[in-house]
């Protein structure tokens, strides 16, 4: 019998279900395809496809966590790949492969159950939308990308993909290029995760020159397994750090940029500017989902160096994982702060959305793979429950988004209301009963033990209380007091509605696998058996920990009803917040100026340099060119000049030559014989006089 924290033998075998692992990206990918090539009017047929061949990727998808789940009940950890030579110059070659193990099994299933039901939310939110058709094109192909970057065991072919979801989010976030807002948020969101792109690519090269490989897992000759691992800590790459240290932070970028954590989360709120489904699609369960799933991906780069105790607990921490859980912190408090003062209902989800990435890459560098993964988990069903319950409310009152206008609507839109609830209470971390409890807490668990600093505890828990206020206080604004609206509210079609409902009942379900009586995600994901037992409680300070976030998320609640609750409103009236404290509501209102800082500073840096590039065009190099220009101009004056004078001149002089002794030539060969007589007979008095001349002499 399997005793629990039995560590399981690796099975790297290759199966059907790893066999076919590359169908689950490549059918939505072609369903894109083809509905590229339809016409506008093919509304349905579109739809169809593009449900359908998610639907069938989320089967293969299951199929594929069926058999990891069979192999890891049986005592094997399965980890399968298919690797292959993509390029081959010489002895070099670039490798592929796809990847099947704990981890990608549970981010396939994941990612192709919410955006299935996004699929089919969309297809009412978007119902009235003229481009309807080249809506789902978009949604299929971001979704075929980002499951591209899921089952990835090459680092090259995840960078792909990873390429692909940033394109496709820019085409997504502008998908309403009519509007200046949305076609300036695209480029915004393209750009700024580019800059962390590139930090990417960089330590991907890095990597390559270190390893000679760019495949995670082969056979032991994989870039993050221990004989490469090995040589990257052995070689050293300046200021201190190893070469795994400097990789791991370069990629780190590239998962800060797509993740939104600062300084570069500033792409994330502006992406807002989408419709409604494409808010939960980027910031729920796919791109920004992206960033912290990579370092998942690349952990034991990341991780490698520490000391392990006998438990298999982490001692210490490396370079790149102190950097990954102070970032993560801070962005954790700093999009909190941020969200508490803003109206717009998706902002404040979207500000959300980066306080809850800033826990999961915290929860990745102070606990581990699994502590971030479960919280990346939940929180993509409840995240994604609220921004398609925040795109019913809209829906429900005619595309008003400022909280300010809305307002009782738990009256109107009851079963939108209910569901909401659901999700807010998942994300504030509501004791016992919603899932972002579980998840939550399992991050404040690993930061109270965390060896190196004791300050992102505190920060995380400050974050905790900030959320559930901000949460209150935007419940409170849609939901209840006195409808401020211009038009009556209605509740959405059920087309949109059942996929809240499924998603709510995840937001409470998810957390029984993460509990401490029950920690199966943890087990799975780690590869050891998972035993049920009420002892997990007894954990030293695991219940003081747990009374604590329950009396801070209460908190919360409590303080943010006392200041909005029930309460009777006009659109027009200040928040309580910004009369109480009117400096700071300005600082948190205008998002700490961050933006304004960049204006000021990088964009006003690149505005300069571009006029001082243009200077140097039209007056440096354009004069230089204009310089030489003209140096050509004389030049081909003076050759014309030789050549029409001299070497023409010359031709022509000696052709008239040859032409006048032609002629003369050609009256003597003329083929008369008396001619040819005459002057034989002159030749002979010629040559007789020349004799008698030279005679004489």
């Amino acid at each position: 019998m399997i005793q629990e924290g039995t560590a399981f033998a690796p099975q790297i075998a290759e199966s059907a279900a790893s066999g076919i692992l590359w169908l689950i990206p490549a059918l939505p990918i072609v369903a894109s395809g083809c509905i590229a090539l339809m016409k506008q009017p093919m509304r349905k047929l579109s739809a169809t496809l593009a449900i359908g061949s998610l639907s069938c990727s989320l089967l293969l998808s299951l199929f594929a966590f069926g058999h990891v789940l069979v192999g890891w009940a049986s005592g094997a950890a399965v980890r399968e790949t298919v690797n292959f030579t993509w390029i081959q110059v010489g002895a070099s070659h670039v490798d592929l492969g796809w990847i099947l193990d704990p981890l990608a099994a549970v981010m396939l299933v994941m990612v192709c159950f919410v955006g299935l039901l996004i699929f089919i939310y969309s297809t009412g939110y978007m119902a009235h939308d003229e481009n309807f058709t080249r809506f789902f094109c978009f949604l299929s192909l971001f979704a075929g990308a980002m499951l591209g970057v899921v089952i990835a065991n090459s680092l090259l072919l995840l960078f792909m993909s990873w390429e692909l979801v940033g394109l496709t989010s820019y085409l997504l976030i502008g998908f309403w290029y009519q509007k200046p807002s949305a076609a300036a948020a695209a480029k915004k969101a393209f750009l700024t995760t580019r800059i962390g792109d590139v930090f990417f690519l960089l330590g991907m090269v890095w990597l390559f020159a270190q390893t000679g490989t760019l495949l995670f897992y082969n056979a032991g000759m994989g870039s993050m397994e221990a004989l490469k691992l090995g040589g990257l800590l052995a070689t050293p790459a300046g200021l201190g750090l190893t070469a795994a240290s400097a990789i791991g932070l370069l990629i780190f970028a590239g998962a800060a940029g797509k993740s939104g954590q600062f300084p570069l989360h500033v792409w994330l709120p502006d992406a807002m500017e989408g419709p409604t489904p494409v808010s939960a699609l980027i910031h729920a369960a796919t791109m920004v989902a992206a960033g912290v799933y990579l370092v998942a991906r690349v952990y034991p780069l990341m991780q490698a160096g520490v000391q392990l105790s006998a438990s298999g607990e982490a001692i210490g921490s490396t370079v790149a994982l102190t950097v990954v859980t102070w970032v993560g912190a801070g962005t954790a408090v700093f999009a909190a702060l941020i969200a508490v003062a803003q109206n717009d209902i998706k902002r404040i989800l979207a500000y959300s959305t980066v306080s809850q990435l800033g826990y999961m890459m915290a929860g990745l560098g102070m606990g581990g793979v699994a502590v971030g993964m479960f919280h990346l988990i939940t929180h993509a069903f409840f995240k994604s429950l609220l921004f398609m319950g925040a795109g019913s409310v809209i829906h429900g009152c005619h595309e008003e988004q400022d909280i300010r206008r809305m307002g009782a609507l738990k009256i109107d839109m009851p079963w939108t209301f209910i569901t909401y609830a659901v999700g807010m209470l998942a994300l504030c971390g509501f004791p016992l009963f919603f899932s972002g409890f579980w998840s939550k807490d399992g991050i404040l668990e690993a930061a109270q033990h965390w060896s190196v600093a004791k300050s992102p505890f505190y920060m995380l828990v400050f974050g905790a209380l900030l959320t559930a206020f901000y949460m209150t206080r935007q419940v409170s604004y849609v939901f209840f007091g006195n409808y401020r609206g211009h038009k009556e509210a209605h509740e959405s079609p059920p087309v949109m509605l059942l996929p809240l409902v499924i998603l709510a009942f995840f937001a409470m379900a998810l957390g029984l696998i993460g509990t401490p009586v029950w920690p199966w995600f943890k087990a799975f994901l780690e590869g050891h058996a998972a035993g049920f037992s009420v002892a997990g409680f007894s954990e030293p300070g695991l219940l003081e920990l747990m009374a604590t976030s329950s009396v801070v998320v209460l908190l919360g609640l409590v303080v943010a009803w006392r200041i909005y609750g029930d309460k009777p409103t006009k659109a027009e009236d200040s928040d309580a917040l910004e009369r109480a404290m009117p400096t700071i509501w300005t600082l948190l209102e205008g998002k700490f100026y961050i933006d304004e800082l960049y204006g000021a500073t990088v964009i006003a840096f690149y505005a300069w340099w571009a006029r001082v590039a243009d200077w140097l065009d039209r007056r440096v190099w354009g004069g230089i060119v204009a310089c030489v220009a003209w140096l050509f101009r004389e030049s081909a004056q003076l050759s014309r000049l030789f050549d029409a004078n001299w070497v023409d001149g010359g031709f022509d002089k000696g052709c008239e030559e040859l032409a006048s002794g032609g002629g003369l030539m050609s009256r003597i060969e003329s083929g008369r014989v008396q001619i040819y007589l005459r002057l034989l007979a002159l030749a002979v008095v010629l040559l007789t006089a020349i004799l008698i001349w030279s005679s004489r002499g």
